[in-house]
């Protein structure tokens, strides 16, 4: 393996041949703000909060999708680059709902965490802001597109698993938004609610319902456990807020398979004993609750179970 030797912030790092400045940084604590990076995809550099300092280059590049060159010399931190990150979040903020008291995302959610860093508070950009309704039409997902940044993980990480690909950007401009085939609801799409959009949205755009008004962030612990409805070994977080379970969320897919609602909801139904409502499934277009016995594929053995006990 060739390493390739570098300077970042006065501090001489060594690292393989093909890193990015972003990984180079991470490798090393120090850190770099991104709200588009995820690991598992290819960067794109769309949110552009990532830029650094690079001796030798007019502009100010992405970390993530520069790779590192021997002998290069990086700043992270100069004024010239917290100006250029806090006038994204100036522009990032003056298109979104500034009602983060009652956002369930507060604690979790990367634009608010960057703003307060970055002293932004909203008020550099005035102008319109989008208006768009809230897609409450399904059991599992709720999408506020206007809380929507456009770093396009959501249609990343859909886009990996080839049978779903059921998101993507649509229109152009002040106009362009994260839409389903023909721009319709949730609901209407070939969504499958394995939530894995959800998992990797950094605002609050994309929340699981079944935790909405359960804690705040702060109030919650989480507990990983890997599914067992099927022999893939996908990994969910058991939500807990004062030792008492009040949901399971998405994680991560076993190498090789997508997540699925069935192993979401069944975990949930596997650790939570005080769970009493029935899940609900998508039959002829609409959502319907079935009993547990027929959402796992069960037919009447819980039902005969249950007239035992």
């Amino acid at each position: 393996m060739e390493w390739l030797t570098l300077t970042i912030d006065g501090k001489e790092v060594c690292v393989p041949k093909g890193t990015t400045v972003l990984e180079a940084c991470r490798l090393n604590n120090i850190p770099i703000p991104t709200l588009c990076h995820n690991p598992e995809f290819t960067p794109t550099g769309s949110c552009r909060l990532c830029v650094v300092q690079i001796e030798g280059m007019r502009n100010l590049p992405p970390a993530c999708a520069t790779q590192v060159t021997q002998g290069m010399k990086v700043e992270t931190q100069t004024s010239k680059v917290r100006n250029a990150r806090k006038m994204i979040l100036e522009l990032l903020v003056a298109n979104h709902p500034l009602d983060c008291m009652t956002c369930q995302k507060l604690g979790s959610c990367l634009l608010a965490e960057y703003a307060y860093e970055y002293g932004v508070k909203g008020k550099v950009f005035q102008g319109e802001k989008r208006d768009l309704p809230i897609d409450d039409t399904n059991p599992y997902i709720l999408r506020d597109l206007n809380k929507c940044i456009l770093c396009g993980k959501c249609i990343a990480t859909c886009e990996a698993v080839s049978e779903r690909n059921v998101i993507g950007f649509a229109y152009r401009g002040f106009k362009t938004k994260v839409s389903t085939f023909m721009d319709t609801d949730l609901k209407d799409s070939d969504c499958v609610y394995c939530n894995r959009c959800v998992s990797v949205c950094p605002v609050g755009a994309l929340m699981d319902r079944n935790t909405i008004g359960k804690g705040r962030e702060w109030e919650l612990t989480s507990e990983e456990v890997t599914c067992t409805f099927c022999e893939s070994g996908c990994k969910f977080n058991l939500k807990l807020k004062d030792g008492t379970m009040i949901g399971v969320t998405a994680k991560s897919a076993a190498k090789g398979r997508p997540l699925c609602l069935k192993g979401r909801i069944g975990s949930d139904f596997r650790y939570n004993p005080d769970r009493t409502d029935r899940p609900f499934v998508k039959q002829n277009g609409e959502f319907v609750q079935v009993t547990w016995g027929e959402f796992l594929g069960l037919g009447g053995i819980l039902e005969k179970i249950n007239s035992l006990a």
